[in-house]
């Protein structure tokens, strides 16, 4: 596994992702959505970054923007070195051989009249990649890679179950050996048993392959499984970002202790739920962010400043970052305002 000191693959900057969705406001500007408003954050080779957070927060956003797959409005993009943002054309489609997407539905996102085998071979002859050995040679090696067998490259996609089909999704990502791969919540769609069958794949594809995972998820047992670092979004900025370690252990911004306080448990399940944090309305409109902290009116520990100024995202211990005016060190422990 890469250090984490490693150079990075991917470097973010100041991301902002507007959509615009027709008409002005009264200040005759045109109206926006701010899917994603000012995100940074870089991915050493080798490790999984999971970008986590509630419907709406921007996280899928930003995973396509670093893929290309929606235009930033603002901000830069630097993969290996390269500013995506400035590619066009030829350089975009060479670029993309190197950056790969596993989808969220294992059921829509394979074509239902190809045979396994021309799906897993398709980025090959798209992208015009003849590996050593042959493109079918390449073929027949993603299939062992994944777990399937070699006669099951003939099946139609019907013929597969929820998990061999995600597996076939797995293994057409990897036929261009990408650098980095995106995968957009991987295993929502599948039962319990088979997203830890799939985790488990992509884990051990990165320690043979050293490939580095962008992971999008909702769900923090998958999250707290799979990644080496984490970043928190909400209503389209980090909040929080560090290594899986120290916010598994001490989740600093309110609105993260309250999605761990969420996360079902068994062992002391009662004492837990009767200590969950719960949050009261829903997040504010992506089109008009309120001034100050944009969680400030669902923080049960808000206060007058949170409704006026925003915080910045500081860093309040090596490689612990929080965007929170009121995250303090007591006994030289950092403490969430939520757990005072």
């Amino acid at each position: 596994m890469t250090q984490p000191n490693a150079p990075a693959l991917l470097s973010v900057r100041d991301l902002a992702v507007h959509f615009p969705i027709g008409g002005r406001g009264r200040d005759g500007k045109p109206i926006v959505v701010k899917a994603v408003d000012g995100v940074s954050f870089e991915l050493a080779r080798g490790r999984t970054l999971a970008i986590v957070g509630e419907s709406g927060s921007g996280k899928t956003t930003t995973a396509l923007s670093v893929l290309r797959l929606a235009d930033p409005t603002s901000g830069s993009i630097h993969f290996d070195g390269t500013d995506l943002t400035a590619l066009r054309g030829a350089d975009l489609r060479r670029m993309r051989r190197r950056l790969q997407l596993v989808f969220q539905d294992p059921y829509s996102s394979l074509n239902p009249r190809q045979r396994a085998g021309d799906i897993v071979r398709s980025p090959l002859d798209l992208m015009g990649i003849d590996p050593p050995g042959g493109r079918e040679a390449r073929v027949a090696r993603m299939f062992e890679l994944v777990g399937l067998r070699p006669e099951q490259r003939q099946l139609f996609p019907h013929q597969f179950s929820g998990g061999q089909r995600q597996r076939l999704n797995v293994a057409r990502a990897l036929a261009s050996a990408p650098d980095l791969i995106v995968c957009d919540e991987p295993v929502s769609a599948l039962d319990i048993a088979i997203r830890a069958q799939i985790l488990n794949l992509l884990r051990r594809i990165q320690r043979e392959q050293g490939q580095s995972f962008l992971f999008i998820s909702h769900d923090m047992a998958v999250v707290e499984h799979i990644c080496d670092d984490i970043a928190v979004m909400y209503l389209g900025k980090i909040i929080e970002q560090t290594s899986r370690q120290a916010f598994f252990s001490r989740p600093l911004h309110p609105y993260s202790v309250a999605l761990m306080s969420a996360v079902p448990t068994v062992k002391g399940g009662r004492e837990l739920a009767a200590r969950r944090v719960r949050l009261a309305g829903d997040p504010p409109s992506p089109v008009d962010p309120p001034p100050g902290c944009r969680f400030a009116g669902r923080c049960p520990a808000a206060q007058p400043l949170c409704a006026t100024s925003e915080p910045a995202l500081r860093e309040v211990a090596p490689g612990h970052r929080v965007a929170c005016h009121f995250v303090e060190s007591r006994n030289g422990v950092l403490e969430s305002p939520l757990r005072g």
